[in-house]
């Protein structure tokens, strides 16, 4: 195959060709070519098709602003919908489809959308998707999601890896275009640390486009050379293949860096693509200008195409995208397009210009005053109609047409944190507002200066003022001579009575949309959007939206600043899912988090459950021991007539810290902490806003300004986050300082009569934990085994004599194996999840099953924790009515009039005798399991004014599996309801 259309010069490396296919067709590009490039070079104009009358597309742009020419890249698992043509680089052997069209792009049967388009128009499914009803679940909903989308997914697993990471700098220069290369050049010479990213992957941005040259060097000399400079410094990280698609708080900047996009796959070992978060104390906007169309009838042809971009591809990639060229325009920049193209051969055959004085231009017709009306060619562009000056028309045979109805500033990263752009008279577009991201600056033509000498001067006063502000010294860097143009344009948005002039290319929204948006009174910025859904495609309106508003504001009589505009939300362009993953993906999206006793446990034969993240050993056969249940009661009976140790590092742990932390504590819980002595662990209810219990745990207070709080495992995170933002947004003006500990302790339950002869012989000496000195729901922090810092806490969840030790994770292995040998004379017996559960109903405390998120403290049986006296968290509305019924739902204690019986946990409670139905219901058992020490099951469960009803009988159905078992009402407490071995 010939590339038709190659041309001479570029920056292309035509010593390697590389091959493509392209719809299953071969061509040849060069490396440094585009995928858009390289079809252009071959012939290809017809690149895609619109997203709702299906109208052929070809390229508009070239770079990441293109809405047409979307398609799908690569095949299998590999396979990337909507990928950008112009963006998209070539190598050996990649595989392109065009995507939207059935069944061939150029025979594409949805096309005939375009046939229907007078019931299609702005707003339609608004309306005619509301009758009748019956007809939505049946006829429209398939279709629409039959016609949805873009582009295709395979289905297959993605076989590359993904990474994430984080970079600090003192200056983030954003675009390597002539204002970022001079801000990262002047900053990186001052010894400042510099991050210079661009999305494209050759730095220089338009002086990769212009014929121009710098210092009598041409414009692509003088990049290699600032290249060369910047990667030689060690200060300055350079990153092309990078857009940084947003601008969060504190001067942290998203971006995604293209690693591996390039390349038929990865390096072994290496990941596709890298999504960055980088941290900054100043950042240089240098994104540059996004060029406009003009809207005119079928002006969205294949081979119509921004002026700038055409000459781009002539100057860059060496490409035309026809042998014959009109340039129709509104400004001089277009000028340079026409001259540039005349050099490289091209025919222009005419400059079609609004101005009527617009100057003149060598080696073609200039037309002032004329405009285009109208276009010809079914599958790409044959010609185009004129309107001259006079009213005459006339026919211009063409194969390509390069528009520009001026430049835009490039300005999504200064309005992702409510930035207002602001309208600029000289250049008749929106310029960045003063309300910036903090430490955020614009410089270069996304501020509005357009000209070369411009871009670099304001790129290094800018890193200049940067770095004075951050304490370095900056050098004098001198400015390279450039062009200084002043901006010479006339606004012109759009040619009247137009019937289809075309505005968002991929979404099909024309000018007579806007028109209908303001007949039916969507005038405002936001209703325009949504009601035509201009700018809501892939390019987010980057070519659109401008020229939309000032359609709108010619319709409402207002300019266009007071008719206002859309800003923009990050990310600036696609991320793809697998970047914003990383490696948590497989086995990694939920990681499997090991408690510091795992290996020793393994060792021992455990057998093991997942508990949200954590892994934990759920019970410890022997040798002879042939059912769960053997093991688990063996590990009951043993830890309450001995001394059992279980890992429960899992539980969260945060330590409070201030002259506040009492303070905070208190308003948090709902019964009091303010005057817990020190040295004292006290036990705590927290409720949610609404009044409902949502987690119980400990707070020990180990000094004046220090506590440690416990919660749930299931709700570690839940609570820390809950504290956090109380911490941060309601109580703002508190000394408090949280931080979350789970993973920094190993800590072990050591329960059962033995369990202080064991600790004894492993805590220091000189720390007394009799009962006289260390009484129970003390806490204190320690040293073991020879001098290793601890902390040792006295509660119990079993009932038992019970403490909880805790060492640095560090040790938690060590421990646990030291505890073992210490704990031998006395049988010291390791138990699991089971056993511990079997414990806890014995002793009736409630746990995840009973806070559910639909009980309340007097359910609970623990009203009289919840303080009259303080404010908290749920305060006002605990005190609801309805939360404090006389027949609410109590927790009780469920034993079977059977002992032979099981419980079934979820049965629910109905009189002895009567309907089985919701309306005779009493409650519900939410916790069963045979307890060996009573030798018989036992539940935990919510019954209708329990506490009242001790002694009843009722019947625990289980309708489903038809069961049917006559149960007790009896206390919570089965096991030492007084209290009294905890406290020995």
């Amino acid at each position: 195959m010939t590339q038709v259309n190659r041309i001479s010069g570029g920056l292309i490396d035509r010593s390697t060709e590389l091959n493509f296919t392209f719809d299953g067709k071969n061509y040849q590009g060069y490396a440094g070519d585009t995928l858009a490039s390289a079809l252009l070079a071959n012939g290809v104009r017809l690149m895609g098709r619109s997203f709702k009358y299906h109208r052929p597309r070809g390229a508009l742009a070239a770079g990441s602003e293109e809405p047409n020419a979307l398609v799908e890249l690569r095949s299998g698992g590999r396979q990337e919908p909507n990928t950008r043509a112009t963006v998209a680089e070539i190598y050996e052997g990649l595989s392109a489809n065009s995507q939207n069209r059935w069944p061939s792009l150029k025979h594409d049967v949805m096309a005939i959308n375009d046939r229907f388009s007078a019931f299609l128009s702005a707003g339609f499914y608004y309306k005619t998707f509301m009758w009748p009803r019956a007809f939505w679940e049946k006829l429209y909903e398939p279709v629409i999601r039959k016609a949805a989308g873009l582009g295709s997914l395979s289905g297959e697993g993605d076989p590359d890896a993904y990474d994430k990471g984080y970079l600090h700098c003192d200056l983030l220069v954003i675009g390597a275009g002539p204002a970022g290369l001079s801000a990262a050049l002047t900053a990186g010479r001052g010894g400042a640390q510099v991050i210079l990213a661009d999305e494209d992957f050759q730095l220089g941005g338009r002086l990769l486009s212009d014929a121009q040259s710098l210092c009598n060097q041409s414009n692509a000399e003088w990049v290699a050379a600032t290249q060369a400079e910047l990667i030689a410094l060690p200060n300055v990280r350079v990153m092309p293949r990078t857009t940084v698609f947003g601008a969060y708080d504190h001067g942290v900047y998203g971006a995604v860096e293209r690693n591996a996009d390039h390349l038929v796959a990865p390096e072994e070992n290496k990941p596709r693509q890298t999504l960055w978060r980088i941290y900054s104390r100043r950042a240089v906007v240098a994104t540059g200008a996004i060029e406009r169309p003009i809207a005119f009838e079928n002006n969205d042809r294949p081979g119509v195409m921004l002026a700038g971009a055409t000459r781009a591809y002539a100057n860059r990639w060496a490409v035309t995208p026809a042998r014959s060229v009109v340039v129709f325009a509104n400004n001089d920049d277009a000028h340079q397009t026409a001259k540039d193209l005349i050099a490289k051969g091209i025919e222009v055959h005419a400059v079609v210009d609004t101005r009527s004085d617009a100057p003149g231009i060598e080696g073609t017709e200039l037309l002032a005053g004329a405009q285009i009306i109208g276009t010809k060619g079914r599958l790409g562009l044959t010609a185009v109609t004129v309107r001259l000056l006079d009213g005459r028309t006339r026919d211009i045979t063409c194969g390509a047409l390069a528009m520009s109805g001026g430049w835009n500033p490039n300005l999504g990263l200064t309005c992702h944190q409510r930035g207002r752009p602001v309208w600029r008279e000289d250049i008749h577009a929106f310029v960045p507002g003063s309300d910036l991201p903090a430490g955020q600056s614009v410089v270069g033509a996304a501020m509005g200066e357009m000209s070369t000498h411009a871009a670099l001067r304001t790129g290094a006063e800018t890193a200049r003022e940067a770095l004075s502000d951050l304490g370095f010294t900056a050098p004098g860097v001198e400015t390279p001579k450039a062009e200084d143009a002043p901006i010479s344009l006339a606004p012109f948005w759009h040619v009247a009575d137009a019937k289809r002039a075309w505005l968002d290319f991929q979404n099909d929204v024309t000018v007579k949309d806007v028109k209908l948006a303001h007949q039916e009174n969507f005038t405002s910025v936001e209703h325009l959007k949504r009601y035509t859904t201009l700018g809501m495609a892939t390019d987010q309106g980057k070519t659109s939206n401008v020229g939309a508003l000032a359609v709108m504001a010619e319709l409402t009589g207002k300019p266009i600043p007071e008719t206002g505009t859309t800003i923009f939300r990050p990310p600036y362009t696609p991320v793809s899912m697998g970047a914003l993953a990383g490696r948590a993906v497989g086995k990694d999206f939920h990681p499997t988090r090991l408690t510091p006793s795992h290996k020793w446990a393994e060792e021992q034969g455990a057998v093991f459950v997942e508990v949200g993240n954590w892994l934990r050993a759920q019970w410890f056969p022997k040798a002879g021991e042939t059912h769960w249940r053997q093991s688990v009661d063996r590990e009951v009976l043993a830890t309450r007539n001995s001394v059992g140790i279980c890992d429960v590092t899992t539980l969260g742990k945060i330590d409070v810290q201030g002259t506040d932390a009492a303070e905070f504590l208190n308003k948090i819980y709902a019964n009091g902490f303010a005057k817990l002595p020190v040295g004292k662990v006290r036990y705590g209810l927290m409720l949610r806003e609404d009044g409902v219990a949502y987690d119980d745990g400990t707070a020990a207070r180990l000094a004046e300004d220090h506590f440690v709080v416990t919660t749930t495992t299931a709700n570690a995170v839940l609570v820390y986050r809950n504290m956090e933002f109380a911490r941060q947004c309601l109580w703002p003006d508190l000394d408090v300082q949280l931080i979350s500990t789970t993973e920094a302790w190993a800590q072990y339950a050591v329960a059962g009569p033995n369990s202080r002869k064991l600790l004894q012989k492993i805590v220091d000496p000189e720390f007394d934990i009799s009962n006289a000195a260390f009484p129970f729901m003390g806490c204190r922090e320690i040293t073991v085994c020879g001098g290793l810092r601890a902390r040792l806490f006295r509660i119990s969840f079993s009932g038992e004599l019970a403490y909880e030790i805790a060492v640095p994770t560090r040790y938690g292995d060590a421990l646990m194996r030291e505890m073992m040998t210490a704990g031998a004379e006395f049988d010291v017996t390791p138990y699991g999840t089971e056993a511990l559960g079997v414990m806890r109903i014995e002793k009736g405390h409630a746990a995840g099953n009973e806070l559910n998120g639909t009980t309340t403290a007097l359910n609970l049986g623990l009203d009289r924790m919840v303080s009259t006296k303080k404010d908290f968290i749920g305060n006002v509305l605990s005190r609801r009515e309805g939360l404090n019924a006389k027949d609410a739902l109590n927790l009780v204690g469920v034993r079977p009039v059977d002992p032979s019986h099981s419980l079934p946990a979820g049965g629910h409670l109905m009189r002895r005798s009567g309907p089985v139905d919701a309306t005779q219901d009493q409650g519900y058992v939410t916790s069963a399991a045979y307890s060996p020490t009573l030798k018989s099951a036992i539940g935990l469960g919510f019954v209708k004014s329990g506490f009242e009803r001790m002694g009843e009988q009722l019947r625990l159905v289980n309708p489903l599996e038809g069961q049917e078992i006559l149960v007790e009402i009896v206390s919570p407490h089965f096991v030492d309801p007084e209290g009294e071995k905890l406290r020995a």
